[in-house]
C-alpha cells in the first residue's frame, strides 16, 4: 500500500512539473510555424528593378531589397507577384512608347531569373494549378502582376501581349489620371479627367476580362473603381490595398468599395504599408526618427538623403549612397528602441487589424494579403520576407484557424485567378 502511495506522489509530481513547465507562447508559435509551413504563402505585389535581374546582380544575392530568393527562403514566402510597374507620363504616343518599352524590360527581367538566373530555385505561374505544383516541387513561385494601365498606352492589343508575357492582373491607373482611369489622386485638388473610366477604359475591362487578366483596383479613384466592378464580368482584386474606414487615405477602399467587390466576388489584398495602415502612428514615429537622425547626421558630419529621391537615383547610385550613409543609419538603428519608446511604430498587429476589419465587413473568402515591398511597404515585424513568419504567427494568435490562413495567404486570390480564367475561355468559347 505504501508502494502505490509513493508511485502515485511521483506521477502528481512528475505531471505537475511538466505543467510548469510547459509554455503557452511556445507552444502557439511551433503551431504557428507548423501551419505556416503547410499553406501556401502569396504575396500580391513587390516592386522590381531590372537593375536586379542580371547575371552579376540578381536575386540569387541577398541584396539590400525587401525580397529575394535568400530572404523567401528564410520567411517562408512561397509566391511573390513581381510588379511591371511604370509611373505616370504625358498622355501622348511618345509618352506610351516608352512606357510600354520599360514595361517589357521589366518582364523580360523576372524571365530571365526564372528562365536563366536561377530556374532551379524559382519558376513563373501562370495558374492555380502552377503555383501548387511549383510550390510542391520545393521551388520559389514567381508571377507578374501590371501596375498602371498607362503602359498600354491607346493600343489595347497590349493587354493580350502582356497577358502573353505572364501577366495576370494590371491596374487601370497609378499616381495621376491615366488614359484608361482617373486616379485617387485626384482627390488632392479634386481635379478628375474622366469622371472614372474613359471610354478606352471602358473597352480596357472587356479585354481584360476576354483574355483572362485580373483587374486590379488597388490606385484608381472610387469612380473609376465602382465603374469597374459593374462592368466586369469576373470578379476583381485590390492588389494592395487596406480599409480606409480604419485609417482615411485615398488609396485605402471605403466601405462602399469594398461592399461591392464583396458583391462581384472579388478579393482585396491588405497592404502592409505603414502609412496606409495607421499614417498617423507612422508619421509620429518617423518624425522622432528623422529627428535623432539629423542631431546624429550633425554630429558625424554626413548629409542625409532623402529616400524619396533615392528613387529617381540608378541602382549604382542608390548603392554608393547607401554606402555612404550606412554610418549614419546604423547609429540611427542603434537607438530604435528609443525612438520606439517615445513614439510606437505601425506592427504586425497594427496591420493585422486591417485583416479583421475587412473579415467582418465582407466575409473571410474576400480578404488577403500583400507587402507592397520595395515600393514603401513594409511594417514592424513584417519589415521584409524573411520576417513572413510573423504574419501567421500574428493570425494563429488571433484565433485564425489553418483553414482560414490559407484562404487569407493564397487560397482566396488563386480562387479568384481560376474565376478570372473561367470567365475569359467562356468569352473566348462565345467568339
Amino acid at each position: 500500500m505504501l508502494r502505490s502511495a509513493r508511485i502515485l506522489f511521483l506521477v502528481v509530481l512528475t505531471a505537475a512539473s511538466a505543467a510548469a513547465c510547459s509554455d503557452p507562447e511556445a507552444e502557439l508559435v511551433e503551431r504557428a510555424r507548423a501551419i505556416h509551413e503547410r499553406v501556401i504563402t502569396l504575396d500580391t505585389h513587390v516592386d522590381i528593378s531590372p537593375a536586379n535581374f542580371t547575371a552579376e546582380r540578381n536575386y540569387t544575392q541577398d541584396l539590400p531589397t525587401q525580397v529575394n530568393l535568400p530572404k523567401m527562403k528564410e520567411g517562408g514566402l512561397d509566391v511573390a507577384w513581381f510588379i511591371v510597374y511604370v509611373g505616370q507620363g504625358e498622355l501622348n504616343d511618345s509618352g506610351y512608347t516608352a512606357a510600354t518599352a520599360a514595361a517589357i524590360e521589366k518582364f523580360e527581367a523576372i524571365h530571365r531569373l526564372a528562365g536563366e538566373i536561377a530556374p532551379n530555385d524559382i519558376e513563373i505561374a501562370y495558374t492555380s494549378d502552377d503555383v501548387r505544383r511549383i510550390a510542391a516541387a520545393g521551388k520559389k513561385v514567381a508571377m507578374i502582376g501590371i501596375e498602371n494601365g498607362y503602359q498600354v498606352g491607346t493600343d489595347l492589343s497590349n493587354i493580350q501581349r502582356f497577358q502573353e508575357l505572364g501577366g495576370r492582373y494590371m491596374s487601370f491607373s497609378h499616381n495621376g489620371h491615366s488614359q484608361l482611369a482617373d486616379s485617387n489622386t485626384g482627390e488632392r485638388d479634386s481635379t478628375w479627367l474622366h469622371g472614372g473610366l474613359s471610354e478606352l477604359g471602358r473597352q480596357a475591362v472587356a479585354e481584360m476580362n476576354r483574355v483572362g487578366m485580373m483587374i486590379d483596383i488597388s490606385h484608381p479613384a472610387k469612380t473609376s473603381n465602382l465603374q469597374i466592378m459593374e462592368l466586369s464580368a469576373a470578379p476583381v482584386i485590390a492588389s494592395h490595398s487596406s480599409a480606409r474606414a480604419l485609417n482615411d487615405v485615398s488609396r485605402n477602399l471605403d466601405d462602399e468599395e469594398l461592399l461591392a467587390l464583396k458583391e462581384n466576388g472579388g478579393v482585396v489584398q491588405t497592404v502592409a504599408f505603414a502609412s496606409y495602415v495607421n499614417e498617423a502612428k507612422a508619421n509620429r514615429n518617423r518624425a522622432v526618427a528623422d529627428s535623432i537622425r539629423r542631431v546624429i547626421a550633425a554630429e558625424m558630419g554626413i548629409q542625409p538623403v532623402d529616400r524619396r529621391a533615392m528613387f529617381a537615383m540608378s541602382p549604382a547610385q542608390r548603392d554608393s549612397v547607401r554606402a555612404a550613409m550606412q554610418p549614419l543609419n546604423d547609429a540611427v538603428a542603434a537607438r530604435q528602441a528609443e525612438i520606439d519608446a517615445i513614439a510606437p511604430p505601425v506592427d504586425v498587429a497594427d496591420f493585422v487589424d486591417h485583416i479583421d476589419y475587412l473579415v467582418k465587413l465582407i466575409g473571410l473568402d474576400h480578404v488577403g494579403i500583400s507587402s507592397d515591398f520595395d515600393g514603401g511597404g513594409g511594417v514592424k515585424g513584417w519589415q521584409d520576407a524573411s520576417e513572413t513568419f510573423n504574419v501567421t504567427l500574428e493570425l494563429v494568435r488571433r484565433g485564425y484557424t489553418e483553414e482560414q490562413i490559407a484562404q487569407l495567404w493564397s487560397g482566396n486570390l488563386l480562387r479568384v485567378l481560376d474565376e478570372v480564367q473561367r470567365v475569359a475561355a467562356e468569352l473566348q468559347n462565345r467568339g
